[in-house]
């Protein structure tokens, strides 16, 4: 009852944050414009207008409000084109905490006191965002790094949150049940999840480390390295990054960098991170890449990772082939073996609707074509047939239009893609055609080899289950069918059961062959 009277209360101020920020007078002139204005324009303008507005709502009210906000930017199939757009904006700024909590939560940390884990250490913080701020310091080794300390209390402030979410969507579902569809719920789920990884800076620094071997061998990247002994649940250490943010094209001219080079770099790592590792940065924004003296991507904040698993990287890359080579009916086939559109749908007429997708590229000139928008269309136009959202390449989707963007801002005149076209084709003759088709059975011949111990427990507990119930007489066995002798009471269930674990275990091997 208590923490129903809490949540009210929050929920009032909730609502009057949005009436200072004009929420209710921009819905209602939105929903004025949808119904008696004919002027496309209007409705775009009324529709962005309002979606500013939430922008600054969640930036007054938050960290918890801008996690949420930045979670929603990655779900355009929920929140539209337009939220979708100004979400991404979204500022992940806050006024910085005191240094006397930032130290006390180094010393707390790592179990001593600031000068026995560090020779210097900056006070004023180089940024601060919603849930940490970065500080730059040396180790007693002299290796410059950067200290990333979460804010004071912040996961209590998190969970109390969390509980007012709950609290709102429990009563959308009520209220406003032809909502049902947008799954409230799992929103609050997924924000839910997001932070659990966050308030614990271990697990940054494992993904940022997992991205660093992943692209050991490769050139012109750079991940920065974890220093593990100064690293906890609330603080993270790593390398130091110097370097020119990629955004700034006049420093990067100045400093004599070739922009072509560095697009096609920005590229190159970002294939690789996706489709060769399935493991890739899901935040680059232009803020998160910097370029070093000798030219390379560096790469910093890994609060925010995309997994791909191989049958999704290997849909991905066909369906891109199957709209080069204009054959929409196997790029609809695709989906339909995939099982992301269900098979109650009309297959020809979903590769008509991707030829609507596809034809208005064909004959475009290579820097006019988007592949983070063509994927983006395909999505929406799946909805339609009832395709399932697929939350992982929703956020490929996002990171591509994002990297397309940026690689833009320093080189307008050329595709990014086009320039990785040759690693393209690398990695596409070691996918498909007779290469790729070995690889794959290869690696489903290893994952049926891990699987078989356990297939082969399985089996004995049931054997072990039945021959108890036998024991028992909970279960007889039809001894005159197989020809066994009638006073042997577990050799026919192991013979039966040994019979249906082969065959098990072949349709195994044949369904993975297959598939």
């Amino acid at each position: 009852m208590f923490e129903f009277l809490i949540n009210t209360l929050r929920l009032i101020k909730l609502a009057a944050i949005c009436v200072y920020f004009g929420i209710p007078y921009r819905f209602l002139k939105l929903a004025f414009v949808k119904h008696f204005s004919t002027s496309k324009p209007s409705k775009i303008n009324a529709e962005r207008r309002l979606s500013q507005a939430i922008v600054r709502a969640l930036q007054y009210s938050g960290p918890s409000f801008i996690k949420l906000g930045q979670i929603l930017s990655t779900r355009p199939d929920l929140t539209g084109d337009i939220f979708s757009e100004e979400l991404s904006k979204l500022q992940d700024r806050l006024p910085p905490f005191s240094f006397k909590e930032v130290k006390k939560s180094i010393e707390t940390e790592l179990q001593g006191t600031l000068k026995q884990n560090f020779k210097d250490i900056s006070p004023a913080p180089i940024a601060a965002a919603s849930i940490a701020q970065v500080h730059k310091a040396v180790t007693l080794e002299g290796d410059m790094v950067a200290i990333k300390v979460l804010r004071p209390n912040i996961e209590r402030k998190f969970a109390k949150d969390l509980k007012l979410f709950s609290f709102i969507t429990d009563i959308i579902s009520v209220f406003f049940r032809s909502t049902s569809r947008l799954k409230p719920q799992e929103v609050i789920k997924t924000l839910a999840d997001t932070i659990k990884f966050e308030l614990d800076l271990r697990f940054e620094g494992a993904s940022a480390d997992t991205i660093r071997e992943n692209c050991k061998e490769d050139s012109n990247i750079r991940i920065p390295k974890i220093y593990w002994q100064y690293t906890g649940k609330r603080v993270l250490t790593m390398e130091w990054v110097d370097g020119i943010a990629i955004h700034d094209r006049d420093k990067l001219i100045e400093a004599g960098h070739d922009l072509h080079e560095i697009a096609k770099r920005l590229a190159v790592t970002f294939f690789n991170q996706a489709y060769r590792d399935g493991f890739f940065h899901a935040d680059l924004h232009p803020g998160n890449i910097f370029v070093d003296a000798d030219g390379n991507i560096a790469l910093v904040d890994f609060g925010i990772i995309g997994i791909l698993d191989h049958s999704d990287r290997l849909y991905i890359a066909e369906i891109l082939y199957g709209f080069i080579t204009r054959d929409y009916q196997r790029v609809s086939d695709i989906h339909f073996s995939a099982g992301y559109v269900p098979l109650t749908q009309d297959r020809i007429l979903f590769a008509l609707a991707l030829r609507s997708i596809g034809e208005p590229i064909v004959g475009l000139p290579v820097h006019r074509i988007s592949i983070g928008r063509l994927l983006k269309q395909l999505f929406e136009v799946s909805k339609t047939f009832e395709m399932e959202t697929q939350t992982q390449l929703l956020l490929l989707q996002k990171t591509m239009v994002t990297i397309e963007g940026v690689g833009m801002s320093i080189y307008p005149e050329v595709n990014m893609w086009k320039l990785a076209e040759p690693w393209i084709k690398v990695w596409a003759g070691d996918n498909f055609g007779i290469k790729g088709k070995f690889k794959n059975f290869s690696e489903k011949i290893k994952l049926t080899a891990k699987e078989l111990p356990h297939a082969f427990m399985r089996i004995d507990n049931i054997i072990a289950r039945m021959e108890t119930a036998l024991a028992d007489n909970k279960l007889k066995v039809d001894t005159e069918t197989y020809n066994i002798p009638a006073n042997t009471k577990s050799t026919p269930l192991r013979f039966i059961a040994f019979g249906i674990g082969v065959g098990a275990i072949a349709a195994l091997f044949i369904l993975r062959w297959v598939l």
